[in-house]
């Protein structure tokens, strides 16, 4: 089966640097034709192909994760600061349009904890690999949530 509109995409990937330094891999099954689940760029080298096809795409910053937005990162006093979350955490928060916002906890120096609601690799080209492992055509369920469900059902 190719790869067309509402189908569902499994790839074993690898991220890097440009210059090749591992980032990031693992396995991803994402609903193929425009539903948001995997960068554009990716997903239209994709179109089209079948299980076995693998390719190798150098990413703008725009194209991957986009540019950083120095609005994201933030101070708050150390006493607003939940017990037992650490640097390299991650903490709930609320954005400035008031949509919940994952920040991650990127320094504590002394009173104050410093924050970021960026993703950690906003601001950076990245080379993303990948090999089509699986295609089937989604389910209904699939199509109506907008994404795939996985091996064993519907987890949310």
């Amino acid at each position: 089966m190719n790869i067309t509109k509402d189908t569902a995409v499994t790839l074993a990937y690898t991220v890097t640097s440009p210059q090749g330094k591992p980032l990031d891999a693992g396995k991803l099954a994402y609903l193929h034709g425009g539903y948001e689940n995997i960068f554009p760029k990716v997903e239209a080298a994709l179109e089209g192909q079948a299980a076995g096809f693998a390719t190798t795409l150098d990413l703008s910053a725009e194209d991957a994760f986009g540019a950083r937005d120095e609005a994201l990162a933030r101070t708050i006093p150390k006493s607003e600061f939940p017990p037992g979350v650490k640097v390299g955490g991650q903490l709930q928060g609320v954005g400035e349009d008031g949509q919940p916002q994952v920040f991650h906890v990127v320094k504590i120096k002394g009173p104050e904890v410093h924050l970021d609601g960026n993703h950690p690799l906003a601001g950076q080209a990245l080379r993303f690999a990948c090999k089509v492992v699986a295609v089937r055509a989604a389910s209904a369920e699939e199509v109506t949530h907008r994404h795939v469900h996985g091996e064993h059902g519907h987890h949310h």
